[in-house]
């Protein structure tokens, strides 16, 4: 295919994603807004497409709020993970999604043990990504400040998190009636109306930041030694990256549960590179790829009633290894441009 094509296409497909993205944000405005009168009758409107896709479909999934805030949540993560993703991918950091994914459950642990033992209503998902955030700053501390090797304090903080998580939900188990496996393998039953608008909110903010500080990230991405011979603040986009990695892992934990999250920032960009020419289109690419991931593990999930976090993370792997199949080339480096 002509390069300018391909260029054209994955525009329209950004924009197309951006589109969706707007829609579903306008739901969960909506949703939270629904008692005023002008808002109230645009999401009745939302409420009206739902059971008509329903009859068309032959389903009785899209009349329910619920089901839209779930895949409101989905389209939000099929953007903004592969968005951070390919910057941890080119950096050899895919292990940190997992690691932040283990910190955020001992959040989720801390939470429920705090809603069970004092009168205070604890949001599990603001525990998860306060822990998540002060995970990922822990990780970021321990590799600049100790001599091993990059990825052991990875390994440590994995464990480690995971092992308090395992600890905190053990000795609180009974007190509440929250079933933790929908948070270890996900469950669109864990999106709440709180949760759908906090990912929202943060999904535009990692957005901003991204395009705010994309040559900085590029930079240090592709080369932090002569990013700090310019005098580049590499500690710190460090730790902006990390810190949104954290972020992003909280609100896809909701859906895929913390074993799968990290196939979201890992997969899609995988699949991106075997296509890509440039950097920039490894981002488009994967943005795509991870929204078809999201939309085809959705219909998967609703077709075949199974878990939503599994589909997803299947549809993604067939989508890298038809990109590898559709590659013309094994391996080559990309353009940083």
């Amino acid at each position: 295919m002509h390069r300018e094509t391909r260029l054209r296409l994955e525009l329209i497909g950004i924009g197309a994603t951006g589109l969706l993205a707007a829609v579903m944000i306008g739901f969960l405005a909506l949703d939270y807004l629904q008692d005023y009168t002008v808002a109230g009758a645009l999401y009745e409107q939302y409420r009206i497409a739902g059971r008509l896709l329903d009859y068309v479909l032959g389903t009785n999934v899209f009349r329910h709020p619920f089901m839209w805030r779930s895949i409101a949540t989905g389209v939000l993560i099929g953007i903004v993970a592969p968005l951070v993703g390919t910057y941890l991918v080119h950096r050899e950091m895919a292990l940190i999604g997992e690691t932040l994914a283990h910190t955020a459950f001992a959040g989720v642990a801390i939470g429920l043990l705090f809603s069970a033992t004092t009168d205070l209503g604890v949001s599990l998902l603001l525990a998860a990504l306060v822990v998540g955030i002060l995970g990922a700053l822990g990780v970021q501390w321990l590799t600049e400040h100790t001599d091993t090797y990059g990825d052991v304090p990875i390994a440590i903080m994995l464990t480690g998190s995971f092992a308090v998580g395992t600890l905190i939900i053990s000795y609180g188990r009974g007190m509440t009636g929250i079933n933790v496996e929908d948070y270890l393998f996900g469950s669109i039953s864990v999106v709440t109306p709180g949760g759908a608008r906090l990912m929202a909110v943060l999904s535009v903010l990692v957005v901003a930041v991204v395009v705010a500080t994309y040559k900085q990230l590029l930079f240090i991405t592709f080369d932090e030694q002569a990013a700090r011979v310019a005098r580049l603040n590499v500690t710190w986009y460090n730790t902006l990256l990390i810190v949104m990695t954290a972020v992003v892992v909280v609100g896809a934990m909701q859906i895929l549960g913390v074993i799968l999250v990290a196939a979201m920032l890992v997969i899609p960009v995988a699949a991106a590179t075997q296509i890509a020419h440039s950097f920039r289109e490894t981002l488009f690419c994967s943005i795509l790829f991870g929204q078809v991931s999201i939309l085809g593990g959705f219909a998967v999930s609703i077709g075949g009633s199974l878990p939503t976090g599994g589909s997803i993370v299947v549809v993604a792997i067939a989508c890298y290894l038809l990109a590898i199949a559709a590659s013309s080339r094994s391996t080559a480096a990309i353009s940083t441009h």
